[in-house]
């Protein structure tokens, strides 16, 4: 089928971005329903072996043939309108999809309403293809589950190696833009959930400052760290839908007025300069994230050789820096931040089971006991769920957590943001997601990009980082550094 897709519309679908696929719309060689035919198809032929995607939107096909009658030439319509756009299982869809965080417990439940990116979406025109696979409850239910994994979805798969790690929590995310099932992904982010798999799955991931994109409607862990951002093949293609996800939202009223500021009036898209690296003062956070590779090995070789390219495109590369209790920071134990998420999560969980339509569960204490009643298709006997225990036992927002927010924010500054004035900085970068714990306490954002491939064929990537409202900095950085390298390449999948 795919063969005659190609035959019939002329147009490569592989690592399509979104500027080609609207210009083959424009001028008649694509059509948005055609387009959505294409990706099912990927979808019913690799995803049995990729587990990326939970369910499929049975109305996707509809929605693209309206897109399509929408579409002429005196229309001035949205970037993403559409196109095919793939989301977390933990982000609300009020239409025929699940919205289950990966678990049993929530299969069947009715959301209230849309989460807030979604309407923005579905008011850009795009088309909600389905619902990408996750860890399950992002990964908090327990210690034991591989990252990747779900009851619902199984275990996702990276596409360049099927025995490599795809990272967690956003795993499905990452996994289906890599292989092209999809243009560009909606994914969440609280400790490295969109770094990670995008540098080991080689796409671009985009974790916002939080409150740029509203978290309404969200399955949560932490409404003060979480946030939602987009993931694709291309910088460009990420900052596209981050475009169209971002502003304020009254259901998330605190957080997305006080990020506001942080929107540049034309968009983030105005600041893909392909000399963005030029003038930047960026920090090599050498120690400890760096000297885990062996002189001489192949991801050494290229970062210095990445190093020696950004300097040509005109950056000032500040090297061996360490953050202030780096150590100390990588550690939520350490960190404290252990003693603060137990506590929110309870509390948040409870509040978003609570405004569900319809659920089977209705508190934490209802999941544990529906994982209990269902220990087979849960796993219990392999897996647990000690952190929902833990977090069950919490009792609000007390004595113990505000003194642990208080050392996480104490942290955050004699980290990041002390370094970066000391160094007059406008950002720093690491290797893969080494870091995004330290970023995770100041809720940092981060802009992930592959960087390579090492000797296994095993993607790497490079992440950007910066301080709190420094995106647009961050995507200039970002994309210039992928023009100056065009490091990623499609997975070979044999199937």
């Amino acid at each position: 089928m795919k063969n005659r897709l190609l035959a019939k519309n002329s147009f490569r679908f592989e690592e399509a971005t979104i500027a080609d696929i609207q210009a083959a719309f424009n001028d008649g060689r694509l059509t948005s329903f055609k387009l959505v035919e294409y990706y099912l198809d990927q979808i019913r032929t690799l995803n049995p072996h990729l587990n990326a995607v939970i369910e499929v939107n049975p109305d996707a096909l509809d929605d693209a043939a309206k897109a399509d009658i929408q579409r002429n030439a005196q229309n001035h319509l949205s970037p993403l309108h559409g196109i095919p756009v793939l989301v977390k299982d933990n982000i609300n869809t009020h239409d025929k999809l699940n919205t289950t965080s990966g678990s049993f417990a929530l299969l069947g439940s009715i959301v209230p309403r849309d989460a807030g990116v979604i309407q923005r979406l579905r008011m850009a025109g795009a088309i909600i293809l389905g619902k990408a696979s996750m860890s399950e409850w992002d990964n908090f239910r327990s210690l034991g589950p591989p990252q990747g994994w779900s009851p619902r979805g199984g275990q996702g798969r990276n596409p360049y190696s099927m025995t490599t790690n795809p990272c967690g929590t956003s795993s499905g995310s990452a996994i289906a833009v890599a292989a092209n099932l999809v243009t560009v992904s909606l994914a969440s982010d609280l400790v490295g959930s969109i770094t990670c798999p995008a540098v080991v799955n080689s796409v671009v991931g985009i974790k916002p400052t939080v409150g740029l994109a509203s978290r309404s409607g969200m399955v949560p862990i932490s409404p003060r760290l979480q946030t939602i951002g987009p993931m694709g093949r291309t910088v460009a293609d990420a900052v596209a839908l981050l475009d169209v996800i971002v502003g304020f939202d009254p259901l998330d009223s605190e957080a997305t007025n006080a990020a506001k500021k942080f929107i540049p009036e034309g968009g983030f898209h105005e600041f893909l300069k392909k000399d963005g690296l030029k003038g930047k003062r960026i920090g090599i956070l050498r120690h400890p994230y760096f000297d885990i590779y062996p002189v001489g090995s192949m991801e050494a070789i290229t970062f210095a050789e990445h190093f020696l390219t950004m300097r040509f495109k005109g950056a000032i590369l500040v090297d061996n820096l360490k953050m202030r209790n780096a150590e100390i920071m990588e550690n939520i134990t350490a960190n404290s931040e252990v003693v603060l998420l137990l506590a929110e999560f309870k509390l948040s969980l409870n509040a978003y089971l609570k405004d569900l339509v319809f659920s089977p569960v209705r508190s934490l204490a209802d999941v544990i006991a529906f994982n209990k009643n269902h220990s087979i298709e849960e796993k219990m006997e392999e897996y647990g769920q000690i952190i929902f225990l833990a977090s069950e036992k919490t009792d609000g927002i007390g004595v113990a957590e505000n003194i642990a927010l208080k050392l996480m924010t104490q942290f955050a500054q004699e980290g990041l943001e002390d370094l970066m004035k000391q160094n007059n900085l406008d950002a720093v970068l690491f290797p893969n997601h080494y870091a995004s714990t330290s970023m995770a306490l100041g809720a940092f954002p981060i802009i992930s990009v592959p960087a390579g491939y090492n000797s296994n064929g095993e993607p790497f990537g490079i992440s950007f980082a910066g301080l709190r409202g420094s995106d647009a900095i961050l995507i200039e950085i970002a994309y210039a550094f992928e023009h100056a390298t065009h490091v990623r390449n499609p997975p070979q999948m044999q199937v």
